[in-house]
């Protein structure tokens, strides 16, 4: 399959990971998320966050703590033997799970009240994610000429400043935690997608390259594996501040 392409480049990560793996792990989250925001009550809201977050804060630890240093110490082939195994299955896995988290936190907490003034502090939020994401993206995938990034670039850009403007009007502070759990949840999305990501693509269009550098491969994954394990600490630092919306908020608040 073709790697000139948006479609092929997923099409070719999809049959390396297994086509059912990687249509299992996207679908079955999101419908998950999908039964969250519509019949679940609050208990199964909850549970489909807390489990989304503690698969993808868990995967991102062992990734970084154990996983990371084995695959450090091996040579450049073993290494990209083991990234071209497993950078096809994470490819699917993380995203739908950090997307799955993220959304069922943002929609649970405005459900049960704590998220008030939610309107504004969501349009800056989209604003401060898609906007530095995508930059990330054509810096990682030289894709700033190309207009396959230009359009969708242009699109997010445009969408979110407008929805800033629309509601900045409105903007109030709201509860603290939730002002840090957005602040943490960006340096985790721009993080995840805007250098995860790519790296896993980059490493994907270097494996099925006319001629393989084990080399840049090894070394896209030794530099993911250390920033899964920086995404593993910002997420234990999430997961502190979600005690402390539970019980009452930070006491100097």
């Amino acid at each position: 399959m073709s790697t000139a392409t948006i479609r092929g480049t997923v099409g070719g990560l999809g049959r390396r990971a297994n086509p059912a793996f990687a249509v299992a792990v996207v679908l079955l989250p999101l419908a998950a998320l999908g039964y969250a925001l519509t019949v679940a009550s609050v208990q199964q809201h909850t549970y489909v966050h807390v489990m989304a977050g503690v698969l993808w804060t868990g995967i991102d630890i062992f990734i970084g703590t154990v996983l990371g240093p084995v695959v450090g110490g091996l040579d450049d082939e073993e290494s990209a033997a083991v990234f071209s195994r497993l950078t096809p299955k994470t490819s699917f896995l993380l995203p739908s799970l950090a997307f799955v988290t993220i959304a069922g936190g943002i929609t649970l907490a405005q459900r049960i009240g704590t998220f008030t003034h939610a309107e504004p502090w969501l349009a800056i939020f989209t604003a401060v994610n898609l906007i530095p994401v995508f930059l990330l993206i054509g810096w990682r995938l030289d894709g700033w000429r190309d207009w396959r990034w230009q359009v969708p670039f242009a699109l997010v850009t445009v969408g979110s400043l407008a929805w800033v403007a629309l509601t900045i009007g409105e903007f109030q502070m709201t509860d603290p935690t939730i002002a840090i759990a957005l602040g943490i949840v960006t340096i985790l999305s721009v993080q995840g997608f805007g250098f995860l990501m790519p790296g896993e693509v980059r490493m994907y269009l270097e494996m099925t390259s006319a001629d393989p550098d084990p080399s840049i491969i090894a070394a896209i994954g030794k530099q993911n594996a250390m920033l899964g394990g920086v995404q593993g600490f910002f997420q234990l630092l999430l997961i502190l501040d979600m005690v402390y919306l539970r019980y009452g908020g930070f006491p100097w608040f």
